[in-house]
């Protein structure tokens, strides 16, 4: 019963946090979370990549011992080629999932930081104008 519930979890954990990495930048509300999420996403596939293989998601490890532990081990090492067979049944190439998940990582990557840095510079100089209005005293 647990087991079922951590598969459920995962699943829409992971999918939420994989389509909040896609476009969490769009929102400025959101774009400093945004960053935060790519950033453990990066610390993941490439540090803790080092040591467990490069693309290592711990959440997907963890997903993975779940199915394991339910007698349905996935036969995919990519997050990505999983989520596409189970809600189409379809079994995308790996490199070519690898090749795409890439290249959305580091597109989303750039434009939040990009636009984090913007956000920044913007409301620095609105508070300097800020400072500059009011009198003293």
């Amino acid at each position: 019963m647990l087991y079922k519930f951590l598969d459920v979890f995962f699943l829409v954990f992971h999918s939420v946090i994989t389509l909040f990495n896609m476009v969490g930048w769009i929102s400025i509300k959101t774009r400093k979370v945004h960053c935060v999420t790519m950033m453990i996403t990066g610390f993941s596939w490439f540090i803790l990549g080092i040591w467990y293989g490069w693309g290592y998601c711990f959440c997907t490890d963890w997903h993975w011992q779940v199915r394991e532990k339910l007698g349905q081990p996935v036969p995919f090492n990519s997050y990505i080629q999983f989520l596409v067979y189970e809600i189409t049944g379809y079994i995308p190439d790996a490199n070519i999932t690898d090749i795409f998940v890439a290249t959305i990582y580091f597109l989303s990557l750039f434009i939040s930081i990009v636009l984090n840095i913007q956000d920044y510079n913007t409301a620095r100089k609105y508070t300097i104008l800020n400072k500059i209005k009011k009198p003293d005293g």
